[in-house]
């Protein structure tokens, strides 16, 4: 299942690097999309018993590809439940403004150093080794190319021991 994993983010990024991948942007509601993508992820936040704090609007239109976005979304909620221990928190948060929509998922995870906060959205890249089983070091890169594709732009803010914010 690993290898199998591994295998189709690499092609997927292949492509996207590539720009073999045609954007197929439309009109629809990231709110629900966001939703939906947090609802997937129900069992495994339960399982760990973390708090999950949700400030999503209503209703945001945005242009862009669904499908696409949807893997942004699943990279980072899957990465923050990852990296979160039993009893903390995530909170994801959206906003619009008149010329853009903001999307943050915060953890109360492990967090990162400043060395690997360099790193993090290059291939393979695993800062922290102890979930090395868990991922393959690629998540992270798609986010990156999708939103680059999609112009828009990704931030991390991290300290070891507090959290991540992407």
């Amino acid at each position: 299942r690993r290898l199998a994993d591994m295998m189709t983010n690499i092609l997927k990024l292949n492509k996207l690097e590539n720009q073999r991948t045609l954007l197929e942007t439309e009109v629809y509601d990231v709110s629900r999309q966001l939703t939906e993508c947090i609802l997937q992820f129900e069992d495994a936040w339960d399982e760990k018993e973390i708090e999950l704090e949700v400030d999503i609007e209503d209703y945001a239109l945005i242009k862009a590809d669904e499908s696409l976005l949807t893997l942004v979304w699943n990279n980072l909620l899957s990465n923050a439940i990852k990296f979160t221990p039993s009893g903390g928190t995530i909170a994801v948060r959206q906003v619009s403004y008149e010329d853009r929509i903001e999307v943050s998922i915060a953890d109360t995870g492990c967090g990162m150093s400043k060395e690997s906060q360099k790193h993090i959205f290059d291939k393979f890249y695993q800062g922290d080794v102890s979930h090395s089983k868990e991922g393959n070091g690629l998540g992270l890169a798609l986010v990156k190319r999708v939103l680059e594709l999609l112009d828009a732009q990704i931030n991390v803010v991290s300290e070891e021991g507090k959290g991540s914010t992407f």
